[in-house]
């Protein structure tokens, strides 16, 4: 069986590392991908714009916190995990879908190095050279 994300987007929160009790490093990065499509009705543009919580640890997250920053451009490969739990006000199951990686690039702030917002230029557009590659 394969659980593997691959996702090529844009950081849409300030990164920030937080240790855990045992001194892990972690880094939550909401990342915002988008995907293109003309309309066949009225031949406009349209952009529809995902966002994902993504959580990068240890080595990783430091880098991440060192060289990524909101509106920087990145590459992401994990795996999906759902946590789940129950809200302690309401008693309501919660659960929450999340992507923990395995590895990130770091490709910079934007497609011509301005910092970018997502839905601007191509994702497909313009791959700039990596930054950085952490792994594992």
């Amino acid at each position: 069986m394969v659980n593997k994300v691959i996702l090529v987007g844009f950081v849409g929160n300030d990164v920030e590392v937080s240790y855990t009790p045992g001194g892990q490093a972690v880094v939550k990065l909401r990342l915002a991908t988008s995907r293109g499509w003309t309309d066949r009705d009225s031949g406009q543009r349209k952009t529809e714009t995902e966002w994902h919580d993504v959580e990068v640890w240890g080595k990783r997250a430091e880098a991440c916190g060192e060289h990524l920053a909101k509106g920087s451009r990145v590459y992401v490969e994990g795996r999906i995990k759902t946590d789940f739990w129950k809200d302690k006000q309401s008693g309501d199951n919660r659960s929450r879908v999340k992507i923990v990686a395995d590895q990130v690039t770091f490709l910079g702030r934007g497609a011509r190095g301005e910092s970018a917002e997502p839905g601007g230029a191509n994702e497909e557009e313009a791959a700039p050279a990596p930054l950085a590659d952490v792994a594992a």
